[in-house]
């Protein structure tokens, strides 16, 4: 480490906003729309760009820049650019480097609001996606066109927590001159960085993880330079940006990010192994129990497994309803990285309206359940999810 670079802790607490006249300790909400200009010259050059300053909100805010500027730090990255949600960073994302008649080379599991861009909209604008299973990567390379322009994953994925191994990806797209985008939501900063493994563009729903508390939306996209650039043309025209609250918002719960990831990935640690050896569970995931078929690899790009824990109910989908209408404490939500422990129905909420082939091709069940771990205390949690399952 330079004499420069500080912890992870650090930096997310210490990188602040400029301080204003008032000598606040805490950065101040900047809730304004537009910003002011000495004089015509001033405003010329910045509009021109020869001066780099705030203009508008929907290019860019100081709350706004802050969040951004500590997820680059966070991820190694030269630029980023935030998002009003994580679907607004996916799509523009997208958006900005595709163009009519291109392909896309994407691992079939993958988020459904993310599944249904490939397959409902992009067709329209004559982009094809080609779809590679998590078990079966030696067949990317196949999948491969003279019109690819990326390929794109989420490691670990939403909702089976599978993983891929970034290196493998990288190599893949260095070799055939392709760019590689991860999803990096479910893992945040802390616990991976997939731009030291060779991805050109990382993405996170900031709604997640990163506030840790349910109460904002947002995303952001970091990565190259000249890649950024294009991002933040095209959002400038069609305004996905993230509010001012909600940087500052966020930016504050990057403070607090890694002593609860910490915590949430001890929790979910301890869920998975006791879920493992239940009479009631067919099989549990989680990328640092020993079974995880990719465990090894978990280990070597991640610092801790996270604190999603996938699970398959004995029953089917009535066994899967009963275990739902059973549960008392946790919440039933679409959500997930919440301080409070939130158990999903993928197959019938977040991915109900994937096609069964592309389902079973995801890993997920009728009766598959996904967790996302709390703060709560571990003995509560397990107690509710014991007396659902029983």
């Amino acid at each position: 480490m330079s004499k420069n670079k500080k912890q992870f802790e650090t930096e997310a607490i210490r990188i602040q906003s400029e301080t204003t006249q008032f000598s606040e300790h805490s950065v101040p909400l900047y809730l304004t729309s537009g910003f002011v200009f000495d004089d015509a010259e001033e405003m010329r050059a910045s509009f021109a760009e020869e001066k780099q300053r705030d203009l508008y909100t929907r290019y860019s805010n100081p709350n706004v820049n802050e969040f951004v500027d500590k997820v680059c730090t966070m991820e190694g990255a030269e630029a980023g650019f935030a998002f009003a949600s994580g679907m607004a960073a996916v799509f523009s994302t997208f958006a900005t480097l595709l163009d009519a008649g291109d392909h896309v080379v994407s691992c079939s599991s993958v988020f459904g609001a993310t599944h249904g861009l490939f397959t409902k909209y992009f067709p329209k604008w004559n982009i094809e996606c080609s779809y590679f299973n998590i078990n079966e990567v030696d067949n990317i390379e196949n999948l491969i066109q003279p019109n690819t322009k990326f390929i794109y994953a989420e490691t670990p994925t939403n909702p089976g927590v599978d993983v891929l191994d970034l290196n493998f990806l990288s190599a893949i797209c260095k070799k055939h001159n392709l760019l590689l985008v991860i999803d990096n939501c479910f893992a945040t900063p802390y616990l991976q960085n997939p731009i030291k493994y060779g991805a050109d563009l990382v993405i996170h729903s900031a709604t997640k993880l990163m506030d840790g508390q349910g109460r904002v939306l947002g995303g952001v996209t970091v990565g190259k330079k000249e890649l950024i650039r294009e991002i933040y043309l095209f959002s400038r025209l069609t305004g996905p940006a993230m509010s001012p609250f909600n940087g500052w918002v966020l930016s504050k719960s990057l403070e607090t990010l890694a002593i609860r990831v910490e915590k949430h990935c001890e929790n979910a640690l301890k869920l998975a192994e006791y879920l493992e050896g239940h009479p009631k569970v067919n099989w549990v995931r989680y990328p640092f129990l020993k079974s995880h078929p990719k465990y090894e690899i978990a280990k070597k790009q991640m610092r801790l497994g996270g604190n999603i824990v996938a699970f398959e109910v004995k029953g089917g989908l009535e066994g899967g309803k009963a275990f739902f209408d059973a549960i008392k404490m946790c919440s039933l939500s679409a959500n997930l990285g919440d301080t409070r422990t939130i158990v999903t129905h993928p197959a019938s909420t977040t991915h109900a309206k994937l096609e069964p082939e592309v389902k079973a091709a995801a890993g997920i069940t009728d009766g598959m359940v996904r967790c996302s771990l709390g703060l709560e205390h571990i003995d509560d949690i397990i107690a509710d999810l014991e007396q659902a399952l029983n």
